[in-house]
């Protein structure tokens, strides 16, 4: 009798739990929340497939972090900025493959998603044109190390030193202290000016006129010394003058030097300039303005033409 009951009361909590509990369960988890519908078939996201896709979004999260810190502590700081950048893009790569895998594995058929999401992926894809190149030209920055954190560039008349390099944009600070945001695809299609790619040193120059009649060898021993007495122009190499031409109103030549720091050439030319000034003024040496003199020849037709009390 008592066996009886046990085997009932058995029965009774497997109809509870079977039909009861786990029911629930599985129609929660089952349970449609919106079709999508293709020529002659329908494909129906359940709870269940959003959460199995939340799970392995978590857990792929989880294992890409573990494996990021795993590389990057045997890094150095600069490659593992480096690093940190292209492993961002290869994160969404993975994200997607893996949302696509285990999609799959609930029974859902890809292809048919992907053929009723052609047009919205062609759409995406061309209004993501340039996000995708900037993404790339970041990826072969940062590969083969065309630009560097601290290079000074110059782009479109704009000089910058540039402070951040991302997978998507660079960022320069220019002269003026304003921040220079440059799309990476740029560095792939447009012409830029590295002045310190291949060395730290860059040459600049001075130009400034002279009458006619001026010692051409007191304005070179002028210049020269001007560069020597500033600090920041480099004794090696040593600076130079080039008598570049007979201008229409004065003798022009070019003081050329070398500097550590071209970010700050401008400063460095101004000084240059007010010195080269005050010697010149010492030594009697003429900086001359344009001057153009205008010759009238009258001719026989028009001083008969002219009234005779003119």
């Amino acid at each position: 009798m008592q066996k009886e009951e046990s085997s009932e009361t058995t029965e009774v909590l497997k109809e509870v739990v079977e039909d009861g509990i786990w029911g629930s369960i599985v129609d929660f988890w089952n349970f449609v929340l919106f079709p999508i519908e293709t020529e002659g078939n329908t494909v129906h996201i359940t709870i269940g497939n959003i959460l199995l896709v939340i799970f392995a979004f978590v857990l792929t999260s989880i294992v890409l972090r573990l494996i990021r810190s795993f590389i990057t502590n045997k890094l150095q700081e600069g490659d593992k900025l480096k690093f940190i950048s292209i492993f961002k893009f290869i994160k969404y790569f993975v994200y997607l493959v893996v949302i696509l895998i285990t999609l799959s594995s609930a029974g859902i058929n890809i292809t048919i998603l992907l053929t009723a999401s052609a047009a919205l992926f062609v759409g995406i894809g061309l209004a993501l044109q340039e996000f995708f190149q900037d993404i790339i030209g970041g990826v072969f920055i940062i590969l083969d190390k065309s630009l560097l954190v601290g290079d000074v560039i110059e782009m479109e008349g704009r000089v910058g030193r540039v402070f951040q390099i991302k997978l998507r944009t660079t960022r320069a600070l220019t002269r003026d202290d304003k921040v220079m945001i440059i799309p990476n695809h740029k560095f792939m299609s447009d012409v830029i000016f590295n002045y310190t790619q291949n060395h730290e040193t860059t040459r600049e120059f001075v130009s400034v006129g002279v009458a006619y009649g001026s010692d051409t060898k007191k304005v070179e021993e002028i210049l020269l010394n001007c560069a020597k007495e500033n600090k920041d122009v480099m004794e090696s190499p040593k600076p130079f003058v080039l008598f570049e031409a007979f201008g229409d109103s004065s003798l022009n030549f070019s003081l050329h030097f070398y500097v550590t720091d071209s970010f700050v050439d401008p400063k460095i030319k101004s000084q240059l300039r007010f010195k080269i000034d005050e010697e010149f003024r010492r030594n009697n040496i003429t900086i001359p303005f344009p001057q153009r003199d205008v010759h009238f020849y009258p001719t026989k037709n028009y001083t008969q033409n002219l009234p005779k009390n003119e």
